[in-house]
């Protein structure tokens, strides 16, 4: 996945319309964009929405409320379905949350008759302060896992920062830590690592700009509020022409001298971190339909 695109499950029209657009992924949302009088009506909307033959539609997953809201178990009773992929869990506090949901989901899916363990889940796991301290958490939380995301919006709000960004639009000190402690963690676990939203949809030239920062520190993917987002994320994370023959080029070499820990590819030394790297973009490319 490049690309992840949020989108309201009360809304019937933006749920059939985001299935055209270019995103990797939709996550449909049951919590944040969802008033508290319209949870019914988004999980009731939501369900009718997975009912359709959705074969062509991008992946899906579904964002549920907390596990403090007393709204989780509705949420997964009326809207999951086999149709989705995965579940989002938003201001999950430590792996114990994730561990939760996961029990919920065993229930869940014997009652959709599906196989055990096949929907995943993906913790939003910086929301609360709590959750930024049980960071590790996460690595020993069960096979379920698919991914780490961070938030940085309740964040604020938890800790009482004014702002969460600086003038130039890069975050601020606390939430540049918190976004790399996700990716420590996530590489820790083994899973991907997703940055967080741009919020400003009408700022494709800063939201360009965060992207690129977010593929040279190690994310595999964003997530996007707006479809207008979804073609500028898609093309930063996804490898160029020249990356991919590069990539190319350190795999085919080690290949050809297996046992070699140190080569010297058009000039330069690349050793055994290289070829991780270089299979990490061919795997990105392949995902992208580039490989």
């Amino acid at each position: 996945m490049r690309s992840l695109l949020f989108v309201p499950g009360d809304d019937a029209a933006k749920l059939k319309k985001a299935c055209a657009s270019a995103a990797d992924a939709l996550i449909i949302d049951l919590e944040d964009s969802v008033a508290p009088d319209q949870k019914r009506n988004a999980r009731e909307t939501t369900a009718a929405f997975l009912a359709n033959d959705l074969a062509d539609a991008p992946t899906l997953y579904l964002r549920v409320n907390e596990i403090a809201s007393g709204e989780l178990e509705a949420d997964l009773h009326v809207a999951l379905s086999d149709k989705i992929a995965g579940v989002a869990l938003p201001k999950a506090r430590s792996g114990d949350d994730v561990r939760q949901l996961s029990k919920l989901l065993d229930g869940a899916e014997a009652k959709l008759g599906l196989h055990l363990g096949g929907i995943g889940i993906f913790p939003i796991a910086t929301e609360t302060p709590q959750s930024v301290l049980a960071i590790q958490s996460y690595t020993e939380c069960g096979d379920r896992l698919l991914a780490l995301t961070w938030g940085a919006e309740d964040l604020a709000a938890a800790i009482g920062a004014t702002a969460n960004r600086q003038a130039d639009g890069t975050y601020t000190p606390p939430f540049e830590l918190v976004r790399s402690l996700c990716l420590f963690a996530a590489a820790a676990a083994g899973v991907q690592a997703i940055d967080t939203v741009y919020t400003d949809f009408s700022d494709p030239e800063g939201l360009r700009a965060e992207s690129v920062r977010a593929v040279r520190d190690g994310f595999s993917s964003k997530m996007a509020i707006h479809p207008a987002q979804i073609d500028v994320i898609n093309e930063v994370f996804t490898p160029s022409g020249e990356e991919v023959s590069r990539a190319r080029a350190i795999v085919e070499a080690f290949e050809a001298a297996p046992g070699a820990g140190v080569l010297a590819i058009d000039g330069r030394m690349v050793d055994r971190p290289h070829l991780r790297q270089a299979e990490n973009i061919l795997t990105r490319a392949r995902q992208a339909g580039r490989g």
